[in-house]
């Protein structure tokens, strides 16, 4: 069985982010959502939990960060440079803020952008060339 990874993430306004996740792709199962919780369902084996703030301040003690701090940045891979385009504009188009941070361009080998979700959580997306990636790590094994 693939390994899966649940993204916990605290979410002030639980409807604006479902609906935000929905429009750069996500869909929501509900059978793990409710009124303080929605799973949102980026792949088979990603999916990204959007909590309330009392719902996720249940599973720790530390305080809920905001916008002023970054704890940890969200990289999905897209198929191409232009679905990473397409995704970003997805993103702007629902609320979204663009590149939070520095755009990647490394010509044709990976292109990268960003984007935030309404309550600041930084989601990058990228493309490699899996070819070109391949020849860079053969090359590195041989040096």
């Amino acid at each position: 069985m693939s390994r899966m990874i649940f993204i916990n993430l605290p979410v002030a306004d639980l409807a604006t982010s479902v609906a935000f996740y929905e429009a750069v792709g996500a869909t929501r199962n509900p059978q793990f959502s409710d009124e303080t919780a929605a799973c949102m369902v980026i792949s088979e084996t990603i999916y990204v939990m959007l909590l309330t703030h009392p719902k996720f301040a249940s599973f720790t003690a530390r305080p809920i960060g905001d916008r002023s701090s970054v704890h940890a940045l969200l990289c999905l891979s897209c198929e191409s440079k232009d679905a990473v385009l397409a995704q970003l504009q997805a993103a702007v188009q629902a609320g979204g803020i663009p590149d939070p941070t520095p755009e990647q361009d490394y010509g044709g080998f990976m292109y990268g952008r960003s984007y935030e979700d309404p309550d600041g959580h930084i989601w990058e997306i990228m493309w490699m060339d899996p070819a070109a990636a391949a020849g860079a790590t053969e090359a590195e094994g041989t040096a």
